[in-house]
């Protein structure tokens, strides 16, 4: 079944982009994380034999705030999409997404699959691998695909930045991706799904939707191309958003990459379910046109 919080997110992002009202920001966790750390201070203030105890609620708020982040579902720390929303569900779509790429060689390869298919994928672009591979970006654009931001530079330390660095590195991609494409992306998912507190109110800012995925196939560490695609298989249905790698993929023991492997496979399967590969832009464009009075 749909999952409940990805339709109240879906609905709630639509309802304020067309009364044009900025998304709501801190969440209920972020404003308890904060009083968590005000109120044990006034606390001590008056009783300083109780600094253990506050010490130790402020030491586990931090732990909460850090595991938070390290979820890649989590939305304690803001929106995160999971799920197509229901207007998409309804019309048996489903999304397929790359990210970590362009890359020279597997991403002209992975475009010309999905176009045996008549499939529609979205790109999470790394932008300094799009600013080298200009050219191949604006080829996925054309074929009907969707490029979306997956930060600048592909930091692994991406979970343990500031503010000013998230905006740093999400406004670069941003007008990487711009400039060559001509088209501003939406939506935003962080290298490895990991994040923290700061980072939402930055997507605000940049009119940028998180989106993580259903499920997975792991293609950037596991070989064999029947487990990563028994993974994507589990449970497919309708609404899913599925996650695979055109760049820092897996190699198969042959040394072919893992995903060319796996994706004709993974859309013939999706064909026989009747499901039909969309674009994110496509699912979140019908979900703001159903609502429109």
């Amino acid at each position: 079944m749909p999952d409940p919080n990805d339709r109240k997110i879906w609905e709630a992002d639509t309802a304020a982009l067309q009364a044009g009202q900025p998304r709501a920001w801190p969440s209920p966790f972020i404003l308890a994380s904060a009083i968590l750390h005000v109120a044990p201070l006034a606390v001590v203030v008056g009783a300083p034999e109780w600094w253990p105890w506050a010490l130790g609620v402020m030491v586990g708020d931090h732990i909460a705030l850090v595991a938070a982040g390290l979820w890649p579902h989590s939305r304690l720390l803001g929106p995160n999409i999971t799920q197509l929303p229901p207007t998409a569900v309804e019309r048996d779509e489903i999304a397929l997404t790359f990210d970590d790429g362009p890359d020279p060689e597997v991403t002209p390869a992975v475009l010309d699959l999905l176009e045996a298919h008549d499939a529609r994928a979205t790109f999470f672009c790394i932008g300094e691998k799009a600013r080298g591979q200009a050219r191949l970006c604006r080829e996925i654009v054309r074929r009907g695909h969707a490029l979306e931001n997956h930060s600048h530079h592909h930091r692994h330390t991406f979970s343990l930045l500031g503010p000013r660095a998230y905006r740093r590195e999400l406004r670069a991609s941003q007008q990487t991706l711009h400039g060559i494409t001509g088209r501003e992306p939406r939506f935003f998912r962080a290298p490895a799904g990991l994040r923290n507190l700061f980072l939402e109110p930055v997507l605000a800012e940049l009119d940028l939707r998180l989106v993580s995925w259903t499920r997975r196939g792991y293609d950037t560490r596991e070989r064999d191309p029947d487990k990563v695609l028994s993974r994507l298989l589990r449970n497919l249905r309708a609404g899913d958003i599925l996650l695979l790698h055109d760049g820092h993929f897996a190699l198969t023991r042959e040394g072919r990459p893992v995903v060319l492997e796996v994706l004709p496979r993974l859309l013939e399967a999706i064909r026989a379910a009747g499901l039909k590969p969309v674009t994110l832009h496509s699912g979140h464009a019908s979900a703001r046109q159903s609502r429109m009075p």
